[in-house]
């Protein structure tokens, strides 16, 4: 048993530096740089692929809805990861090509990406990616602050025994990205940390509040994390949330809510040195 669990623990590093190997070739822009970001998508959220052909009629329909749900978790990451930078000038018929999506589900993206203040939408000039700016986020903060106690005290009280139980495999994955410095696997831990809290607290009015700044926040957490960033802090302190609304802890998650946010803030006060 020794022997096996040695080699397989052999494998799992020499595979961890090839796949960082990837990933920093994705985030460089380099060629095949989508597809790299693309995949762990599709692995991890088990979703169907798209085909460009009309499905036979005895294949199930991709209904409209779940292509905009698709294109826009695309174009977020994109965006959130700088992969589309500040002042991108985005085309649907250009982003229907390269996603292999209809038109239709692209527009609707973008409009839901405008509303998350992600993109401007600008007459006779077209969809430009929204500039990253500090002062925004500081105001972004003070809201912030609040609603992700609230939320979390809210979840501790309210979430499911299955919810739970995935609040507590995440806040494992968080620690574990954080010792293999794997930023873009934080970044969709962070997104299904968000997600869950958001479902887990059962407040519309929280969560349509919330939804407005969390892709905001993570594009400039990634915009500047290289320089100030302290990434086993930040999974540490995510992973503190989850786990106490894992145990049902309401004051222990709405302390732990409070210490990420001001860590978060810290964060964006040291970029004005970085």
């Amino acid at each position: 048993m020794a022997k096996a669990g040695s080699k397989a623990g052999a494998v799992a590093g020499s595979v961890a530096p090839v796949r960082r190997q990837k990933r920093q070739s994705a985030l460089a822009g380099g060629e095949g740089a989508l597809d790299l970001l693309l995949e762990p998508l599709r692995e991890t959220r088990k979703e169907p692929r798209v085909s460009a052909r009309r499905a036979r009629k005895d294949e199930p329909v991709v209904e409209d809805a779940s292509l905009t749900d698709r294109a826009y978790r695309i174009l977020e990451e994109l965006i959130a990861t700088l992969q589309l930078p500040p002042g991108a000038v985005l085309s649907e018929l250009t982003l229907s090509d390269r996603l292999k999506i209809g038109r239709t589900p692209i527009r609707e993206a973008l409009q839901r990406l405008a509303r998350d203040g992600l993109v401007v939408v600008l007459p006779r000039r077209g969809v430009l990616v929204s500039d990253i700016n500090l002062r925004t986020q500081l105001r972004l903060l003070e809201v912030r602050r609040v609603l992700e106690v609230l939320m979390a005290g809210l979840a501790a009280e309210r979430a499911t025994s299955e919810e739970r139980d995935a609040f507590a495999e995440i806040a494992g994955s968080m620690r574990q990205a954080a010792e293999v410095e794997d930023d873009l696997a934080f970044m969709r831990l962070d997104r299904r940390f968000n997600l869950l809290m958001a479902q887990a607290s059962r407040n519309e009015f929280a969560v349509r509040s919330m939804g407005l700044m969390n892709a905001l926040s993570r594009r400039f957490w990634y915009q500047h994390y290289r320089e100030v960033a302290d990434l086993p802090l930040a999974a540490r302190l995510h992973a503190e949330v989850a786990e106490a609304v894992a145990r049902r802890d309401r004051k222990g998650a709405e302390t732990a809510a409070a210490n990420l946010v001001d860590y978060i803030e810290d964060f964006a006060r040291k970029t004005l040195d970085a």
